[in-house]
């Protein structure tokens, strides 16, 4: 069998179908499946399809919203073209089905898998669908989400909760070996700070106004973000050498489940990976939704059942006084972590690959 993944714009929206092509590759499958990927020119889909060895076919796409005329117009225009794109390369390649995860990337695969006849599975990652779920959903053979909370939102009689599909090193990270792969000091505890694949300047400024404070309690493991890490080298090079032997910067890892499991907190921004990977690490966490964003139903999500502390885009200036609590308060940390533990879902990934099967067969 063939089978296509669509959708990026964010490595939330790339990793699930990674490591759903991970498990379609997988076991007496492997040497029967094949696996391409339609991605736009430059989104981090890109790289994440490079690193697991599938193909890569570029799709014109952007977003189709805004309040400017002429941004909804050009989005649109794109999106006819993307279309025109897609449904060519699908005749090219003849996938038994496509599964797309969302973010605008994905939108003109889906509209061509439609007219080219192309069972589709759409995937949400979140707690709320935005634009591009939407769109998609009605195009969709079968739509899959990673929480229930999402159903409501959903076409009732073609929505199944699946959860959210991790990639295999979440099942294989050690703490031992997280630390041993960045360095890390097994004596101290590890607040990992991360603001998604495409960084988050907010929360990065937070952490250096509050450098000095939380290095003398912890040792922080910061992705920062490629355009944020000039800035912060600086501010580590300011700092006394035992504090900088405790900041470890760097600006992307594809090895977030390494990351995940040699720290004890987390700080991180609420996006498409967030309702699957911090669960599947058990890894407690204060998690900052971007301003003017739906990621607030996923803060929600984790912080109503006691797993995060949500602290407001607005609120971040509090972000170290409240690093420094929960570092103190083991307790607090604990029950967090098992009611993050109690969100995972191991089986979500073949379950997918299990579904795309039905549909493609």
């Amino acid at each position: 069998m063939k089978f296509g993944l669509a959708g990026g714009g964010t490595g939330g929206h790339a990793y699930p179908a990674i490591a759903v092509a991970e498990a379609l590759r997988a076991g007496v499958h492997a040497d029967t499946t094949e696996v391409v990927y339609y991605g736009t020119l430059n989104g981090p889909e890109r790289r994440a399809a490079g690193d697991a060895s599938i193909p890569y076919r570029v799709v014109p796409a952007s977003q189709v919203r805004g309040r400017s005329p002429v941004r909804v117009t050009t989005g649109l225009w794109r999106l006819w073209r993307g279309t025109r794109v897609a449904a060519a390369l699908l005749r090219e390649d003849r996938p038994d089905a496509v599964f797309a995860t969302g973010g605008y990337a994905a939108a003109p695969i889906g509209r061509a898998c439609r007219a080219e006849g192309i069972p589709l599975v759409v995937f949400l990652p979140d707690a709320y669908p935005g634009w591009a779920v939407r769109f998609l959903a009605r195009y969709a053979t079968k739509v899959a989400c990673a929480v229930e909370a999402a159903v409501p939102y959903l076409p009732q009689d073609k929505t199944v909760v699946t959860g959210y599909p991790v990639r295999r090193q979440f099942l294989d990270a050690t703490r031992e070996e997280g630390i041993q792969r960045f360095g890390l000091d097994p004596a101290l505890q590890t607040v990992l700070i991360a603001g998604g694949s495409l960084g988050a300047h907010t929360i990065n400024l937070s952490v250096a106004e509050s450098l000095r404070a939380l290095l003398d309690r912890a040792q922080l493991l910061h992705i920062c973000g490629r355009d944020e890490e000039h800035w912060l080298a600086r501010e580590r090079e300011k700092l006394p050498e035992w504090l900088r032997a405790r900041y470890h910067l760097i600006a992307y890892t594809d090895e977030m489940a390494y990351a995940m499991a040699a720290s004890d907190l987390a700080v991180t921004r609420a996006g498409a990976s967030t309702l699957g990977e911090l669960p599947m690490a058990g890894l407690p966490a204060v998690v900052i939704p971007g301003a003017f964003s739906d990621q607030y139903h996923n803060a929600d999500y984790l912080s109503d059942r006691g797993a995060a502390t949500t602290l407001p885009h607005a609120e971040v200036e509090r972000l170290g006084p409240l690093v420094l609590e929960l570092l103190d308060d083991g307790s607090r940390r604990e029950a967090m972590a098992t009611a993050m533990r109690a969100l995972a879902r191991p089986d979500a990934t073949e379950r997918l690959a299990t579904l795309l099967r039905e549909v493609a067969a």
